[in-house]
């Protein structure tokens, strides 16, 4: 059977990479994937997909599912198709989409022989306003027998983990005045924020290794001859779990709130993106995925232990239902994710064999695992293991 899910998605390949080119050369910001969105719901639903439009009221998010008609597994792949400001598809995201479809495709051809439901769950904005947050939230996860999706990269990496985060905004607004005629009358927003920093600074030294504190100022005023009344800072916090992260989180908000009362400011704390949840890695999917790719070709010695890639909206998929997230090589120089030699090199036939590669790798993993109902307990019986009694 498997041989036949590589023969499918050898004759769609063509397919998905136009499908691939075409969303990688017009990039498009998260929740405006527009013209991605009406690519990727147009293919699936020629390829036989059920498409539901705009999941949850986003405008860009969907859901296609395939329905054997029969009991059985709900398998997920996961669709990303947002791009970076200014340097566009430097993330890869029109190979991450287009390798879920195709592995969605191929899998079509197995679903009668396991019976169940394929679902490609289409999830804009992962790099700022994730979607996956938004569905796990509304437990769309929860019927799923396991979800799977893999990143491009420069190397073939199992799923690891990633971190909690928190994006805060501190926002300070104090009295502006004349900084050399009346400086006493005024007060100093710009030094609030100055004294968050030196807090943060001094905090990081009782922070555990696994923590990651990191900001910028968005605004400090617009004159040095004018005390501003207005600052503003936008940070992110991250740790290896959601515990600490909130934790860490009312330790950051309590450096805000002494620097408002340092400075006599107010302070405005919000969340300016959505929080993500640590990436708890299913070790019996992410196994199913690696032998997936041995037995493709890819030498079990040039697959690395995953690594901590920062924080991703599928670590709240995780918490809902068995998930992995490997990386697979479609580049052969250590171009690096978020670069523009990256964006450039995910553009041309290499990356698409690879994406292609990687699509047959999530195919086979799925098969593997929906048709053995030994491995179908294996994958629940860790998930209720390890996430759910933790």
């Amino acid at each position: 059977m498997k041989q036949t899910i590589f023969s499918r998605i050898d004759s769609v390949s063509p397919r998905i990479r136009s499908i691939a080119a075409s969303i990688g050369a017009k990039p498009e910001l998260g929740n405006e994937e527009y013209f991605a969105f009406e690519t990727l719901t147009t293919a699936l639903a020629e390829f036989g997909f059920r498409v539901e439009p705009h999941t949850l009221g986003l405008p860009t998010a969907f859901i296609a599912e395939l329905d054997s008609g029969r009991p059985g597994p709900v398998v997920a792949f996961l669709a990303e198709y947002d791009a970076l400001p200014d340097i566009g598809h430097a993330c890869g995201h029109h190979l991450i989409c287009s390798m879920s479809v195709a592995a969605a495709v191929g899998l079509a051809e197995a679903i009668q022989q396991f019976g169940g439901k394929i679902r490609v769950y289409g999830t804009p904005a992962e790099e700022t306003k994730g979607a996956k947050v938004l569905m796990a939230e509304a437990g769309l996860f929860r019927d799923c027998s396991f979800a799977l999706m893999a990143h491009p990269y420069y190397a073939y990496e199992r799923s690891g983990s990633s971190m909690a985060m928190d994006a805060l905004r501190f926002e300070y607004r104090g009295r502006s005045a004349h900084a050399a005629a009346n400086p006493e009358d005024g007060v100093n927003a710009l030094d609030a924020v100055i004294q968050l920093f030196n807090g943060i600074n001094a905090l990081r030294q009782q922070t555990a290794s696994d923590a990651r504190i990191h900001g910028v100022i968005t605004n400090g005023g617009k004159a040095p001859n004018v005390i501003p009344d207005y600052a503003c800072a936008d940070f992110y916090v991250r740790a290896a779990t959601r515990a600490y992260t909130n934790e860490l989180v009312e330790k950051v908000k309590r450096c805000a709130e002494g620097a408002a009362l340092a400075t006599g400011c107010s302070l405005e704390v919000s969340n300016y993106e959505f929080s993500y949840d640590e990436l708890r890695t299913n070790e019996t999917l992410s196994d199913a995925f690696t032998s997936a790719l041995v037995e493709l070709g890819v030498p079990e010695s040039a697959i690395q232990t995953g690594n901590d890639h920062g924080s991703l909206d599928l670590g709240n998929v995780s918490l809902q239902c068995p998930a992995a997230h490997p990386y697979v090589q479609v580049v052969d120089q250590k171009y690096l994710l978020h670069s523009i030699e990256f964006r450039d090199a995910a553009m041309t036939d290499r990356a698409f064999d690879g994406m292609l590669l990687g699509a047959k790798a999530l195919a086979a993993a799925a098969y593997d695992c929906a048709s053995s109902p030994e491995k179908l307990k294996a994958i629940r019986d860790e998930f209720e293991r390890e996430v759910l009694r933790r």
